[in-house]
């Protein structure tokens, strides 16, 4: 792969890892489930453009999409938490 391709893999990378964490972190609509199944979408997208890279998405792209994740429906529970109060 030249660098061009490879430049144009990884741009495509970015748009598609960057408009699934803002949709994990905005979109009401959307489960636990649906967040974490959204995660392994990701992660097969990325390893039809990197197969190689697996580990790479396990060390770098999974902690990003955890933390949203975990911020997100932390902060959910906790409003369903005091709005019981």
């Amino acid at each position: 792969m030249d660098l061009k391709e490879e430049d144009k893999r990884i741009r495509m990378m970015r748009i598609v890892v960057d408009l699934n964490l803002q949709t994990i972190a905005t979109d009401p609509n959307m489960s636990l489930e649906d967040a974490l199944n959204q995660v392994e979408t990701v992660k097969k997208f990325v390893l039809s453009l990197f197969p190689e890279k697996e580990n790479a998405f396990e060390l770098i792209l999974r902690p990003r999409f955890m933390r949203v994740i975990k911020e997100r429906f932390l902060q959910s529970q906790i409003k369903e938490f005091e709005n019981e109060f």
